[in-house]
């Protein structure tokens, strides 16, 4: 018997509000001075697509297309305007870069690099964390899905070694060494997604966005920006956790031996894994200096995909089947159209200049320290970095460069902090809900380290990456 059709409540209310919101914003609220019919119409599409990625009446897919449909049925954009954005080149690295991820996650390559620093660094807990903070390195250039890593890879780690010594919450031990693993991990997830171009969805998002304003970001610039500043954050976090958040088992003196039984119930290394290796040597090589041969990183990412697939390493059925990354591509091509539509038709510069107005006595430095210090904290009332980029990111950095900020160093900066600010909350991003639900670390706890690590994370990527960046001559 068929099962018969309900509406659902929890999803209709939300898309009735946005109706609501549509038909009083498109027909009522008259079209701002300055501003075309066109861009105005464009720009309430644009909020409305974003709010439902933060309210969901529908998931982010489906938010997208509907948004497609508005545009093409409302005649604001032309279909060959509106579905330009699916061959963006941006779009097929993040793609490709999902389907690698999935490489590393099949051949069991990522729990062997994640159990063998945990072998060398293992013999206490500090030394455990920075094991684990090297395996999330390792992994961030390949997964652009910080949740596939964090609670893919990581924590199944975290979680066997915590049943290892008994440090559960429901014993009562949760503090032993479990809280400040989770707590930890989960703030090096966020780190690490700041710290490469592909580490996390959204940071293509930001390329494409400061690209509009003339800002040209590469593969080998972001990671050559980031590399000073991400390193010195991955060398005082653990340590700073350990003191203000302290495990009560300072030493594990098991647990090398435990992740030599788990390396050795894997076996020797396998040829999919070698083959692995390879491609990961091969794109990081290609990605810091391609654009000297003349190959751009999503070339070398496709190759690297093509080499999996010829090897056996993924078969197609993994391709067509990796929901991640079919659903990013579908989201992230709607909202980089929409986007550089509003920078074509003016409207990001329209509201910059608005915003511009009220700082403009000020030095631009004075302009930098509130633009991204609103920025950054604004990320208190968004679940999704996407949604925030999307939002924010645009007409900040506007604002910014129309205060004379340099244009590379501001973008970097807002680019960066999009990923670090996802550490202030337990629904920051989509890894958040993993850890936090383990119910290691309490809600209070959760914010409270998590400011304290904001505050200290603003404070390296302002000192230490400013200079460094001056010394590459972004400002």
């Amino acid at each position: 018997m068929s099962k018969v059709f309900k509406l659902d409540g929890a999803k209709l209310y939300p898309s009735l509000v946005l109706l609501f919101l549509f038909i009083v914003l498109w027909f009522i609220l008259p079209v701002p001075a300055g501003v075309t019919v066109q861009g105005w119409h464009l720009f309430i599409i644009f909020v409305l697509t974003i709010l439902g990625l933060i309210i969901k009446p529908l998931p982010m897919g489906g938010m997208a297309f509907t948004a497609v449909a508005v545009v093409v049925l409302t005649k604001t954009l032309t279909l060959q305007m509106t579905l330009s954005s699916f061959s963006s080149s941006i779009v097929w690295l993040i793609v490709s870069a999902f389907l690698l991820a999935k490489g590393f996650i099949k051949t069991g390559l990522g729990s062997r690099i994640a159990y063998y620093f945990v072998s060398i660094l293992g013999k206490n807990t500090l030394g455990l964390a920075y094991g684990l903070t090297a395996a999330e390195v390792i992994f961030a250039p390949l997964m652009p899905s910080n949740t596939a890593r964090g609670a893919g890879i990581i924590y199944p780690i975290v979680d066997a070694l915590t049943d290892e010594y008994k440090s559960k919450p429901e014993l009562g031990t949760r503090k032993k060494i479990g809280s400040y693993l989770t707590k930890l991990l989960y703030q090096i997830n966020v780190l690490t997604s700041a710290m490469f171009l592909t580490a996390t969805a959204g940071n293509p998002l930001i390329v494409s966005i400061a690209m509009g304003q003339g800002v040209e970001i590469t593969w080998g610039t972001w990671a050559l920006a980031c590399i000073v500043p991400g390193l010195v954050s991955l060398i005082v976090l653990p340590a700073l956790l350990y003191v203000i958040y302290p495990p009560e088992m300072k030493s594990t003196p098991d647990a090398p031996g435990f992740a030599r039984q788990k390396l050795k119930a894997l076996g020797p290394l396998s040829a999919g894994e070698r083959v692995m290796l390879v491609v990961f040597a091969f794109l990081l090589v290609l990605w810091v200096f391609g654009d000297k041969f003349g190959i751009d990183a999503t070339s070398a990412a496709i190759t690297g995909l093509a080499v999996l697939l010829i090897s056996g390493v993924l078969q197609w059925e993994d391709v067509i089947t990796e929901k991640r990354a079919w659903n990013t591509f579908v989201w992230m091509a709607v909202l980089i159209m929409l986007s550089d539509q509003l920078s074509k038709m003016g409207i990001t510069s329209w509201f910059g200049e608005k915003l511009q107005r009220g700082v403009s006595s000020l030095s631009w430095v004075n302009v930098f320290i509130l633009v991204s210090l609103f920025y950054f904290y604004a990320h208190y009332f968004f679940a999704s970095m996407t949604a925030h980029i999307s939002a924010m990111y645009g007409t900040f950095l506007v604002v910014a460069i129309n205060a004379g900020a340099p244009p590379m160093f501001i973008a970097l900066f807002l680019g960066v902090g999009s990923s670090l600010s996802a550490g202030l909350t337990h629904f920051g991003t989509g890894t958040a809900p993993v850890y936090f639900g383990t119910n290691f670390v309490t809600t209070s706890e959760w914010w409270k380290i998590g400011f304290i690590v904001s505050v200290v994370n603003l404070i390296i990527w302002g000192v230490v990456g400013g200079a460094w960046w001056k010394l590459l001559g972004y400002w």
